[in-house]
Order: C-alpha cells, then structure tokens, then sequence
C-alpha cells in the first residue's frame, strides 16, 4: 500500500500531478482542489490510493488524508469504483460529502456526474454509519495556483471535466461560464477555474 509520496512536481493537469521522485516519474490522478495546490517546479506531497486492477495499476493523489479516506469510503459502496469515487470527491469536499449523507441530501449527492437518485440512496443507506469516520487528519497550506497559458487552460479544464465523467457538450459550455473569470483575473490557476466550472456544473 502506498500511503504517499513526497518529490518535486514536474507537471500538472486539471486533474493530475507528475511528481519526480529522485529520478522516477509517477503520474496520479488528482481532484481539482489537489492539482491547484501544487507549484511546477516545487516540492509536494500526495497523500494516495493505489488502484489494483488485472489490467492496470492506477494511483490517485490528495491533498490531505481526509480528501483521500472520502475517496475510499465512497468505493466501498456498491457499484461505485474509482473513477465515479474521484468525481464525488471533486464535486463534494470531504465535509461536504459527510454532512450530505449524514442528512439524507440526495440532491447534493445526485450533482456527481454517474451518481443518480438510487446511487444516491445506496451511498446515504451504506455509508451513514461509516462517514463519521471521516475527518480529523487536517490539511496543509495551499501552495500558488500553476498558471496555463491563454490557449491552454480552455483544453486543459475540458478534458479535466470529461475525465470526471461529464459529456463533452457540457464540458465546453462550462469552459465558456468561466472564460469571464479568467478575463478578469488572467493570475486563476487550472485548479480555481476547475472548481468554478464544477460549481458551475453542480447548479
């Protein structure tokens, strides 16, 4: 198991990070929030969930261990494997997602792409007694946002959206709501204009 990884981010995605680990390049997965978070050219740590499949072998980064252990509670329901289990977390931070379940909100539950209104009384009716688990390990400090470049971020949030499991059509018009706010504030990194576009997307 590994738990998680310390190294230098060589590069980073709407929702993934490179880090060099003395040499050895290992790409994870990651929510917005993870991936604005980190600095090209900075030391990071990924606290992270190997994903052991016959035909592959998929690790997924957190910033904290809380967004991490949300992400592994939430496999545990039936049916639901990693990647909806990544865009539940995106959708809902770990506090958000525990006080959803906690309360029965299946509104804020049924926002997740893949997740629809059974899926979201399947998670209230597994996971109840479970999410109070969730919690306690606290977060670290936010490093600066990475900047892309004007052509770039447009590509870079679809595709962020897309691999969250969100139609290509919706992706675009999402990329479009926030185009305002990166006019306004060219200094948004990939990881703020995720977060406003899924925000955008949750409505």
């Amino acid at each position: 198991m590994i738990d998680r990884l310390s190294g230098t981010v060589v590069a980073v995605g709407g929702t993934w990070v490179v880090l060099d680990l003395s040499g050895f390049g290992l790409r994870a997965l990651c929510t917005p929030a993870t991936a604005s978070a980190v600095r090209v050219g900075e030391s990071a740590t990924l606290h992270t969930s190997l994903v052991v499949r016959e035909d592959s072998l998929t690790l997924y980064g957190f910033s904290d261990a809380d967004e991490r252990d949300a992400f592994e509670l939430v496999q545990s329901t039936s049916g639901i494997g990693p990647k909806i289990a990544q865009a539940v977390v995106s959708v809902l931070p770990p506090d958000a997602l525990r006080q959803a379940i906690a309360t029965e909100n299946l509104t804020a539950l049924t926002k997740v792409p893949g997740i629809g209104r059974k899926g979201a009384q399947r998670m209230v009716l597994e996971l109840k007694d479970k999410v109070a688990a969730l919690g306690g390990h606290g977060s670290g400090a936010e490093a600066a946002p990475v900047v892309a470049s004007d052509d770039a971020w447009r590509e870079q949030v679809a595709s962020g959206l897309e691999s969250l499991g969100w139609s290509a059509k919706d992706a675009a018009a999402a990329v479009e709501r926030v185009g305002g706010l990166r006019d306004e504030n060219p200094d948004l990194g990939i990881g703020e204009l995720m977060r406003a576009a899924l925000k955008s997307l949750a409505r």
